[in-house]
């Protein structure tokens, strides 16, 4: 994306250039200033050391680094940017998104930040997102509230947001998700058991499922429960592991390696500061504590950490009464720290709640700071620049794939030194040429056969005999046509001095005795040299066939090898495809253990549901009954007041009939005449 080279130092400020392939843009870069209450000696930046050379302390360097061996010579330098920069502030949340560095929330003096800032890579450049509106699952347009504390993950084209302090506390903890293209925030509607709300926690991403740690809720308890969120289902779910797990904590970093161990390093407990390592390990869920070598790190917490390959970058946090400005490396592999870079008291990795990113690249990877404070808030930029070291590796695998070459010629320089030698060899008559090279294609061929066979069967004890007995074979051959040689050189010398004396002590005579003479003198001792050789070369043609029968078994055992060879080779493929669909067939019962798991999960849920209306439906019922019994006691007395009513009513009727019949019986009486009253 893009690359960092040293330009030059001048004045004490050093300036970096910033290039990018496509737009060409140049961005200096310069050291940290140094505060104005240190002394007039320690004024000049720090030095930066060649590779090969340690880097030398200042005296504001920790006391606790003087014997550690630092494992980079490059330090903190200040990122100058340009465009609208973001207001200063700490405890906020950064994430790489393509070549953006998204920033988000955080804290100032006023309060807290509800704004999303953006630093393009290309032309260095701060910009504000222009939307600060998300749309709820009604179509209402509502804030984002301010936060800090809160954990910052880029998914694609997206940047989630995770949790954090809020002015408006709410009891479960909220997913949000901001879309750098559209620059919009929209909040996922999670389902499941999800967490309490919190701040001061750890999130790691695996493809699409984030793993959740520890941390600090609204009542200032520290946590260390594990959850895991499906981003695609939505789905939040406990992680119950085995082992002693780390303690309750936030304000501690996490990272996770090859999608299969998480680690935990420091954090703030309820009483003190942590400096412990724990792994846990995703295919047995086994939490463990790490035994480490090298550097021993002091406790902090507030700390940040970055992967890149096996190496986990950690740098500044703190205690209350101590902050801790060195860089720190932890090899995964190796399980030891070492110390990357003592920056400067100026630079921001020594402020409070700054935030931290890694910028990969081909030849270099940048790690880039942002923020904190210390005296006021921050909106500082400072890089770390990363070599890359494979040149030295790969000159080191390419000079070991070089052996094994040398030492394979081997066998076949010997049988073609072997064939030179025997075809110098001077043996007089033209069956012995014959023979001579019938024997050189011989070893010629043996000896590429013997190539053949150390190169497939070298552990076979047969061919170490076979090798024996023809090395033997052919230091007597060697040696016979030496002897045979050397003899007929003497004899043929003697015959020459004996017909130089004949000659002279018989000049008179005539030529035909001395023809004899000498006819006789030179047949003799060809021929016992000739039947000598006879049945030497006789006797070696016979080792021959026998070499030459023993070379064809070995040839044909070889054959049977290279199939039994190509037959374990197949046999290789056919069990590696079967492997890889086992590997297949576990993925994805992988896939459906985690969904078996979910509807388990909803099972529960709609159980839990079901027993709670069962519940309420039972509370119902007993209060019918009650009612009802109530009801039925009012019932029956309501009952036997009525009965009492209609025998009153029966009496009334009783009565009203008496009083008609006697009403009935005065009317019909006579009336008897009054007496007149006297006036």
């Amino acid at each position: 994306m893009f690359g960092f080279s040293r330009r030059r130092m001048k004045l004490g400020r050093l300036k970096v250039q910033m290039s990018d392939s496509v737009h060409g843009m140049k961005s200096p870069v310069r050291q940290p200033k140094r505060n104005k209450n240190q002394n007039t000696e320690a004024t000049a930046p720090p030095p930066i050391s060649k590779p090969d050379e340690p880097i030398s302390q200042s005296s504001t360097a920790p006391t606790e680094l003087s014997n550690g061996a630092l494992s980079s010579s490059d330090n903190w330098m200040v990122l100058s940017t340009s465009g609208d920069k973001p207001t200063p502030r700490f405890n906020h949340a950064a994430a790489i998104s393509g070549n953006k560095m998204v920033v988000v929330g955080g804290e100032t003096a006023s309060g807290l930040l509800d704004d999303v800032q953006v630093l393009n890579f290309d032309n260095f450049t701060w910009n504000a997102a222009s939307s600060k509106l998300y749309l709820s699952p009604t179509n209402l347009p509502l804030k984002i509230p301010g936060c800090k504390g809160h954990c910052l993950v880029s998914w694609g084209k997206k940047v989630l947001l995770i949790g954090g302090r809020t002015d408006t506390p709410s009891d479960r903890i909220s997913v949000w998700a901001f879309d750098t293209d559209t620059e919009c925030w929209s909040l996922m509607e999670a389902k499941g058991d999800i967490p309490i709300s919190r701040s001061g926690h750890t999130v790691a991403r695996a493809s699409s499922i984030l793993i959740l740690f520890g941390g600090e809720d609204a009542k200032k308890r520290k946590l260390n429960d594990l959850h895991m969120f499906d981003l695609k289902s939505l789905t939040w779910l406990p992680l119950h592991c085995t082992g002693a797990g780390p303690s309750p904590r936030c304000n501690h970093v996490a990272t996770l390696y090859d999608d299969k161990m998480l680690l935990i390093f420091g954090g703030a407990s309820k009483s003190r500061t942590l400096n412990d390592l724990y792994s846990l390990d995703f295919e047995a869920m086994i939490w463990s504590r790490i035994k480490t070598h090298g550097f021993h790190p002091p406790p902090r917490a507030g700390c940040c950490g970055v992967l890149c390959g096996t190496k986990w970058y950690i740098t500044g946090g703190g205690s209350k009464k101590k902050r801790h400005s060195e860089t720190l490396i932890f090899d995964i592999l190796k399980n030891e720290w070492s110390v990357a870079a003592v920056p400067a008291p100026s630079s921001i990795t020594t402020n409070k709640g700054f935030s931290l990113v890694l910028v990969p690249n081909k030849e270099r990877d940048f790690l880039v700071a942002f923020g904190g404070f210390k005296k006021e808030a921050s909106n500082q930029v400072e890089v770390l620049i990363m070599e890359k070291h494979s040149s030295s590796s790969r000159r080191s695998t390419l000079s070991k794939v070089q052996v094994p070459l040398v030492s394979s010629n081997h066998s076949s320089s010997a049988a073609g030194m072997l064939y030179t030698h025997l075809t110098d060899i001077s043996v007089p008559g033209p069956a012995e040429n014959v023979t001579r090279q019938n024997l050189a294609s011989v070893i010629e061929q043996h000896g590429s056969g013997r190539r053949s066979l150390s190169e497939s069967l070298f552990a076979d004890s047969a061919n170490v005999s076979l090798r024996k007995q023809f090395h033997c074979e052919e230091e007597t051959i060697i040696k016979t046509a030496k002897s045979s040689e050397a003899e007929h050189f003497s004899q043929v010398r003697e015959q020459r001095t004996r017909q130089l004396d004949i000659g002279t002590q018989t000049s008179n005579t005539n030529a035909e005795p001395e023809g004899r003479s000498s006819g006789s003198g030179s047949a003799t001792v060809p021929t016992n040299f000739y039947e000598l050789y006879e049945t030497k070369m006789a006797a070696l043609i016979r080792k021959n066939g026998i070499l030459e029968g023993q070379l064809a078994a070995e040839i044909a055992s070889r054959e049977g090898a290279e199939k039994n060879v190509s037959s374990v080779l197949k046999n290789k493929q056919e069990t590696e495809k079967k492997l890889m669909d086992a590997l297949k067939e576990v993925e994805l019962l992988r896939e459906k253990l985690t969904g078996v798991e979910l509807a388990h999960e909803e099972a529960n849920n709609l159980a839990n549901i079901v027993h709670s209306d069962n519940v309420r439906l039972e509370h119902d019922v007993a209060f019918l009954k009650a009612v009802l019994d109530d009801t039925q006691k009012e019932l029956h007395s309501t009952r036997g007041i009525l009965a009492g009513e209609r025998g009153r009513a029966f009496q009334l009727n009783v009565e009203v009939f008496h009083l008609k019949q006697r009403l009935q019986s005065m009317e019909n009486r006579v009336p008897t005449p009054r007496k007149p009253f006297p006036v």
